[in-house]
């Protein structure tokens, strides 16, 4: 098989956890944020396209390679 090159994308964490339910506080917990401001580059998975829709309002995509 022929090695793909596999796509990534960067998300900042913008909004904070404060008075979030739990359930968002995890989600974010398990895209590796925890902090304001910080950024992950994940591999572009549907599941992880379904964890930054979950906390849409607290994350944005800063690129998409």
């Amino acid at each position: 098989m022929a090695d793909k090159k596999t796509k990534t994308i960067t998300v900042e964490q913008t909004g904070s956890p404060i008075r979030r339910p739990g359930k968002q506080r995890a989600t974010l917990i398990g895209l590796g944020l925890n902090k304001m401001h910080r950024r992950r580059t994940l591999v572009d998975t549907p599941q992880v396209r379904g964890m930054i829709a979950k906390v849409a309002h607290l994350v944005r995509v800063v690129e998409q390679s």
